[in-house]
């Protein structure tokens, strides 16, 4: 059924069911426990790099933007030189994630302009809510058409500035803002606002949401792996709630991707953390003349580093850090390795951790 009439917001029907609120119990206490985790962290900036990149490389994917870990790390997202185009496509969504992050936690607020630079950032374009009809999702097996949103660009406009009041003005609805996340983002899929980037847009709102309410300290929850791992059932529930208005199937996924990601994220903060400790003793005990804290955050802010990094992380010669990672090489904490004109100093460890993550932190799957 492609000819589902969108709802102005807030729905008329009782969403709080038994169900949803006993999921939305553990739902917050994921959330919580994560928010504690990650506030022990002792520079954020670490986990807020590494988290987002890892989010950003899922998100992307669900799109079939596929990059790699090596791309990724290897990619110098401050001189603006990427392994690939899809890496650069992953470092945009890390971009747009963290920029909306900055935005959100100054003014408390989620607006479509502060939207629709999430998009332009995304794809690199200023094109903007849709003007033009033709817009239509279809199966890709198929070719069917399965869902065709507004085509009207009054109509879209319309419908995202009743989604911008419905994110920010808590008086219209008193619902819970982890239902609310799960209905706002039903409803900006079904606009569809843009030409491309719909998806990556959509699932950094969520975050940002949740950061303007006040559930996450940081845009670390890692929500786009459950949805790529469970990629179906996002868009068999996506539509079902389309055609049956049904909507306690759709929050019930949504609110188990929240507690399952913040559990696994808590995981992998956690095992980070262990990882630095290891680090820290380490060199404390075989290289104490070369350590510091703002070296050990480098090595984990930048899996892949190299001198510049070091040179502006540590405020040192080149030539002061160049003879820090020969040493670290020396003493097995980094291995070197050549990528084009560049020498880069890989920490394996943590490479190696969040590579085999999916594997180590797999997701209970939905019933």
């Amino acid at each position: 059924m492609s000819n589902y009439k969108l709802p102005f917001l807030p729905l008329t029907q009782e969403i709080e069911t038994k169900a949803v609120l006993k999921k939305l119990v553990l739902a917050h206490k994921a959330l919580a426990e994560l928010n504690g985790v990650s506030e022990t962290m002792p520079n954020e900036v670490i986990i807020l790099n590494t988290l987002s990149l890892q989010e950003a490389k899922d998100s992307s994917a669900i799109e079939n933007i596929i990059t790699t870990h090596d791309e990724l790390y290897s990619s110098d997202n401050f001189a603006q030189q990427f392994a690939s185009s899809a890496a650069k496509e992953v470092y945009n969504y890390a971009n747009a994630l963290k920029e909306g992050f900055t935005v959100v936690k100054q003014k408390g607020l989620l607006t479509c302009n502060q939207i629709i630079d999430i998009q332009a950032t995304l794809e690199e374009n200023n094109a903007g809510f849709r003007k033009l009809p033709g817009t239509a999702l279809k199966n890709e097996q198929t070719g069917e058409t399965v869902y065709t949103p507004p085509q009207n660009h009054e109509e879209i406009v319309s419908l995202m500035a009743n989604l911008e009041k419905f994110i920010n003005d808590s008086s219209i609805s008193d619902a819970d803002p982890l239902i609310k996340m799960a209905i706002i983002h039903h409803q900006f899929e079904s606009i569809h606002p843009f030409y491309d980037g719909n998806g990556r847009t959509g699932r950094i709102i969520n975050i940002l949401y949740l950061v303007k309410e006040d559930l996450l300290n940081l845009p670390i929850l890692y929500l786009s792996r459950y949805i790529n791992q469970n990629k179906a059932e996002y868009y068999r529930l996506l539509q079902q709630t389309r055609i049956n208005e049904q909507w306690e199937p759709w929050i019930l996924y949504m609110l188990e991707a929240v507690e399952q990601t913040a559990k696994q994220t808590s995981s992998m903060v956690r095992g980070i953390k262990s990882l630095m400790m290891d680090y820290k003793q380490k060199i404390r005990t075989e290289l104490p003349k070369i350590y510091s804290q703002d070296l050990i955050n480098n090595l984990f802010k930048h899996p892949y580093t190299k001198i510049d990094f070091l040179v502006t992380d540590l405020q040192v010669s080149r030539q002061t850090a160049s003879k820090y990672l020969e040493q670290l090489v020396e003493h097995k904490l980094v291995t070197i390795h050549k990528i084009g004109k560049e020498n880069y100093y890989v920490n394996d460890a943590l490479f190696q951790y969040l590579y085999n993550a999916p594997e180590l932190l797999k997701f209970k799957q939905p019933s």
